[in-house]
Order: C-alpha cells, then sequence, then structure tokens
C-alpha cells in the first residue's frame, strides 16, 4: 500500500504542479495518508451554494418588503381584480352625475311649483266663494274635461298630481288629437293623470273607459266603469260626467245579465263589450236596451288562466278599439302561447280577420291598439316600462320599441286606448289614470 503511495506521490511529483502528503491517525486510531494538488487553472475555489444562498437572500428581501406594506395589503393585485375596480368606480361616478341631475331637476320643479302656488294664493278671491271654493269642495260644475282658467287648472292639476302648465298643454294636445282622425305611428307616451280612484278592496284592480262613438243619450263626457275583483262581477257603473266619475257617485248602476271576466271589457257605439266568465264567448251589451243582443264564441281562445297576461287576473281575453274599428286580444293552443289580434263585426262579433304575432302574451303586461297596430307593454310593476313590441297589421310584422311608459303605482291591471281622446285609459292600483299619446304621420 505505502509503495502505491509513493509512486503516486512519484508521479506528480513530477509535474509541474506540487503535491502535498500528510499521514495521521483519525479518529478511531486508524493511520490515513492524504494529499492536496494545487489547481493549474482556477487561483480560488468558489463557494459551494453560494448560487443558492444568493437566491435566499434575494427571496428573503423580498419578503421582507411584503410585510413592511400595510395591513391587509394583498400580495399581489390581480389585473383583473384592477380592472373591475375601475369599472366600478365608473359606474359610482355615473351614479353621481344622475343623481346630481335628478337633484337639479327636483329642485327646478319644486322652486316652479311653489312660484304657481304662489301666483294661485294672489288671484284667490278674498271671502273664499265662488269657483275656486266649489272646485276645492268639489261642489261646483266647473270640474270638467276641458281646460279653463288657469287658478282652476292649478287645483285640479294638484289633486291630479301633475303641474297646471302640463295638464293645460295636454288636454289641447288631446283635443287636437280628437279632432285630428289622421292615423300614424305611436312615438311618446305622457305621464299619467289621476281621474278617479276606487275606495274598497273591490277596486284594486278594474276597467274603465268612455265610448269613442256614443249613440244618445250617452256622449263622450258618460264614463263607465267595473270593478273586477271578485268571482261574480255584473255591476258595470255609469257616471254621466267627469265630476261624478271624480267623486265615484254613479248615475246608474247596471246589473249585467252574464257575469264578466277579468278587465278586457270596452264601450263601443252604444254597446258593452266583454268576456263571459269561464268561458271563450263574447258578449254585446246594449246600454240602452240593457240586454245581451250578440255573443259570440273565439275559436280555440284560452281562458281562466290559460294565456293571461303577465300579471295574471284570467287577462286571457282582451277587448280593445281603434280608429278602424273593434278588436280581440288572445292566444291559443296552435299559437303556442304567442299572441293572436282579430278585427270583429261590432254587430255579430264574427272574426273579419285574424293575424298571429311572434310575441308571447304572457311575456308583456298589457296590449292595446292603435291605427291597426298593436302595442305591448313590458312591466306592470316596475316604475319605468316601456311600450316594447308593436306589431303592425298593414305589413304583418313586429319590431321592438323602446317608448317610456310610466307606471306611477305598480300594478297596471288594464289599458286601453280612447280614438277620439287620443289617450290611454290605465287602472293603475286602485287608480283610474290617463295617459296623453303622440302620434308620428307614417
Amino acid at each position: 500500500m505505502l509503495g502505491a503511495w509513493l509512486l503516486l506521490w512519484g508521479g506528480l511529483a513530477a509535474g509541474a504542479d506540487p503535491a502535498l502528503l500528510r499521514r495521521a491517525d483519525d479518529g478511531a486510531g486508524r493511520c490515513t495518508y492524504s494529499f492536496t494538488v494545487a489547481s493549474p487553472s482556477e487561483a480560488s475555489c468558489p463557494e459551494a451554494g453560494g448560487a443558492l444562498r444568493a437566491e435566499l437572500a434575494a427571496l428573503a428581501a423580498r419578503l421582507s418588503l411584503l410585510e413592511s406594506r400595510e395591513p391587509g395589503a394583498t400580495v399581489a393585485e390581480s389585473p383583473r381584480a384592477c380592472g373591475e375596480l375601475r369599472r366600478a368606480a365608473a359606474r359610482l361616478e355615473e351614479d353621481k352625475g344622475r343623481l346630481e341631475r335628478e337633484k337639479e331637476e327636483l329642485r327646478r320643479r319644486l322652486e316652479s311649483s311653489a312660484r304657481e302656488l304662489a301666483r294661485l294664493r294672489a288671484g284667490c278671491p278674498p271671502r273664499g266663494d265662488g269657483p275656486l271654493r266649489d272646485a276645492l269642495h268639489g261642489s261646483g260644475q266647473a270640474s270638467r274635461w276641458d281646460p279653463q282658467t288657469v287658478d282652476y287648472q292649478e287645483l285640479k292639476s294638484a289633486r291630479m298630481e301633475v303641474p297646471a302648465s302640463r295638464l293645460l298643454q295636454e288636454t289641447a294636445q288631446g283635443r287636437a288629437g280628437a279632432e285630428d282622425s289622421g292615423c300614424g305611428e305611436l312615438v311618446w307616451v305622457g305621464e299619467p293623470v289621476v281621474f278617479g280612484q276606487a275606495d274598497s278592496i273591490a277596486g284594486k284592480y278594474g276597467v274603465w273607459m268612455k265610448d269613442p262613438e256614443p249613440v244618445p243619450p250617452f256622449t263622450r263626457a258618460t264614463t263607465w266603469r267595473v270593478d273586477t275583483v271578485g268571482t261574480e262581477v255584473r255591476q258595470l257603473f255609469q257616471y254621466d260626467d267627469a265630476e261624478q266619475f271624480s267623486k265615484g257617485y254613479p248615475a246608474k248602476v247596471h246589473i249585467l245579465p252574464r257575469a264578466l271576466e277579468s278587465t278586457g271589457a270596452v264601450v263601443y257605439r252604444g254597446g258593452l263589450y266583454f268576456q263571459q266568465r269561464r268561458s271563450r264567448l263574447l258578449a254585446k251589451y246594449d246600454l240602452r236596451g240593457e240586454a245581451i243582443v250578440a255573443e259570440k264564441e273565439i275559436p280555440g281562445a284560452g281562458y281562466h288562466g290559460q294565456y293571461p297576461y303577465s300579471w295574471g287576473g284570467y287577462t286571457d281575453i282582451d277587448l280593445a278599439v281603434d280608429e278602424t274599428g273593434l278588436w280581440v286580444i288572445y292566444s291559443t293552443e296552435k299559437a303556442k302561447g304567442a299572441i293572436v289580434l282579430s278585427k270583429l263585426d261590432p254587430e255579430t262579433l264574427e272574426i273579419q280577420r285574424s293575424w298571429e304575432t311572434n310575441i308571447r302574451k304572457q311575456s308583456v303586461a298589457n296590449a292595446f291598439v292603435i291605427c291597426g297596430v298593436l302595442y305591448t307593454i313590458s312591466s306592470y310593476t316596475v316604475p319605468n316600462a316601456t311600450v316594447n313590441f308593436s306589431y303592425d297589421t298593414a305589413t304583418g310584422t313586429s319590431r321592438p320599441l323602446s317608448i317610456p311608459f310610466q307606471n306611477r303605482y305598480q300594478y297596471l291591471s288594464m289599458v286601453d286606448y280612447n280614438p277620439a281622446e287620443r289617450q290611454l285609459f290605465a287602472w293603475d292600483s286602485f287608480h283610474m289614470v290617463a295617459y296623453p299619446v303622440r302620434l308620428a304621420r307614417a
């Protein structure tokens, strides 16, 4: 063994680089030999694990930096989270701007109302008598549909919850529209004006109407009303003028020979047209003779909850009147719930022609007809609803709309168009309201 080591040492010694041999006992008492040889190319030895320790040092520095941040801060901000935060901030800014605009509009309207009220008080008779007192207490004869003095209209508008200037403007528009029989496309629906209010639970929903083509002794001022809450609805209330209607005092109560169902009834050319309870039968009740003079079944029409409007109320069959005559809005099993619109003969109730639309009846809150065009309303509860679809019988096509429509009392159970007054009559949670409309010439 010693010879081998000596040969190895001698070989190394013969090279250019010196070698050092050491001989010593190890910890167990055995003799060990070791030697070292200088590297011919490296001046010094790199420290083992230096790169790893450098990386660990860098990680420690980063950890220290993270620990120095504010409590609750995340280790890394996700680009997606940052984007969501920016979008949320933008939405908040938009909402802030909208609220500021609404605040300014409310302030302006409040100042305008205060000025009008001051002007009204300045013009009141000193003794508190005369037409203003009569109108205030509901005992005068001035409570009519036609516009009168600004002072009276201010009092009337206070009862109807709209500014007098707007009421005067809309009444004038309504009269001009009634005198102009030209047809057109619906482009605007105004704010609702309250003309009556039910005073019992039976008036939660119902139908009210005026005959656009009355026969004597009835006039365009004659107003009709049916409270449709109940299982045996037979009472038809007749009001000879607007004052009776606003006070809720009927001139006469007709007892129908057949029970009426839901809110789809209309008055047209001296007759009340309605759906008979739990059937697809339509009836015409002659208002002068106080008798049913025609009956007809609508073939295949759904009834008593099969294809109602979205609010329910057994509104499967809905009658309507426009400039061209009498219509019925319904659906059938064949149409798979889509609205079917049919033109009726007002004397016999025979169907003259039908159109099947692509508008699902249960997806809309209500519908009405203007100039042969069917219009639907998006919601019966949302305050800011829309007239959302139209179907033109002249072209057989439908299209989406977005005409603002206000549900002030948020339970719209009936909407009908009156072509003589160019208004929509509606029943909104105990309130009988009317909406002015504007048509654009085609």
